[in-house]
Order: C-alpha cells, then structure tokens, then sequence
C-alpha cells in the first residue's frame, strides 16, 4: 500500500508537463465544536498562497451550524463563507482584489472497515462575486488508511487522500477537480494533522500545492 502511494504521488505531477503549472502552498485549520446534543459548530481558516509562504492568492474564511442525524456518520450543515481573492492581472505584477460572499449546505456521510475510513460531502453553494451571482455543486470523497495501527486512534501515522469535483450550473458545467494525496498523524481524539501534496485542474491550466492542514475537534 505504501509503494502504491509514493508512486501515486510521483506520477500525478506528470499530467503538468503540456499544461501550465503553478506551485503554491495551502495553510489549512479545521475545527468542529460540540454545541448541545446533535449540534455543532464548523469552523475554518485557509491561506492560500501562490509561493511558498507570503504572496497571497486566497484567504476563505467559513463556518457552519451542523446536525448530526446519527451518531458520528451523517451530517447536515448550513454555513456561510468569506473569501477574499487577489488574483494577478494577466502576466503583469498586479493583482486584482476579488471579495465573495457565500452561502452553503451539505450533506456529509462516513463509513469504516477496518484500518480504510471513507466519508462523501455534497455541497451546494451560492455564491456572490461581487455584483454576480453563482450557484455549484461540490462532491468531495476522501479515505484514510490506518499504518501504524489496526484503526485510526490516538497516536495513529495514517494515508490520506481525496478527489473533489466543481459542477456549475451555467453552461460551462466543469469548474475545477482537486486530487489530493499525503500523510497524516491523529494524536488524540481531539487533533490530527496532515501534510500533502494537492493538484488542481482547471479548464485549460493545473495548479499545484503542497497542503498543511490541522485539524481539532471538541
């Protein structure tokens, strides 16, 4: 399993060759909140970067009430989302500053056998660029593979990977496809950690991103 993950990760950069790609770096927290019985309260920053650290592409700022309808394995949630865009003009050294606003609800569910976890999210979203309106649809699928024991508990090395697609609503349907692939590390019931590599296609370009995520659940 180990070998056909390294190998994973060295081919997926091989797609880049005859498209433009770009290496930048995510800064990822996470973070869910027990509020009362099934409630809780989803929250997370993410700065996004066009290099390795200091040159800013994106920060998204989201949160979110949740229900779980069973315990641990089905999620409802309605949540709203900033982010702030500072894309680069052309191939000039000016960005232009984009501030979107979004609304959004989900439905997230979780299985495990085993050491092999796998959880599907279904977003919609509506979104408000500026003075634009925008509707997507997300499908995000992830599994995590126990290494250093039978399941994922506390002081737990693990694999983590997942593909997500972008679907809008207008006529051109495909936004974008995330996969991503790297290790993780549970220390407790309550934080875990993950650095990885993420490849993002794009209509007619790829972006590439090292991704450090950190994830913590009271």
């Amino acid at each position: 399993m180990r070998n056909i993950f390294i190998l994973l990760l060295v081919l997926l950069p091989l797609h880049g060759l005859t498209q433009k790609s770009d290496f930048g770096n995510w800064l990822n927290y996470f973070g869910s909140k027990t509020i009362k019985d099934n409630f809780n309260w989803h929250h997370e920053a993410q700065y996004r970067n066009y290099n390795e650290i200091g040159d800013l592409e994106q920060l998204l700022l989201r949160t979110g009430l949740g229900y779980n309808l069973t315990e641990n394995n089905n999620n409802i949630l309605l949540g709203y989302g900033f982010i702030r865009s500072e894309n680069y003009i052309g191939t000039t050294d000016e960005k232009a500053i984009i501030n979107e606003h979004r609304i959004y609800q989900q439905f997230i569910t979780k299985q495990s056998f085993g050491r092999v976890s796998f959880q599907h999210r279904y977003r919609f979203e509506q979104r408000f660029v500026e003075d634009k309106f925008r509707m997507r649809f997300r499908y995000f699928l992830s599994t995590n593979i126990a290494l250093t024991n039978p399941t994922i508990v506390d002081n737990t090395f693990y694999l983590s990977a997942y593909n997500e697609i972008f679907l809008n609503t207008t006529k051109t349907i495909f936004d974008r496809n995330r996969l991503y692939g790297g290790l993780g590390y549970k220390l407790n019931n309550n934080l875990r950690f993950e650095v990885a590599y993420m490849n993002q296609f794009l209509d007619k370009r790829q972006r590439d991103q090292l991704n450090i995520n950190i994830f913590l659940n009271l």
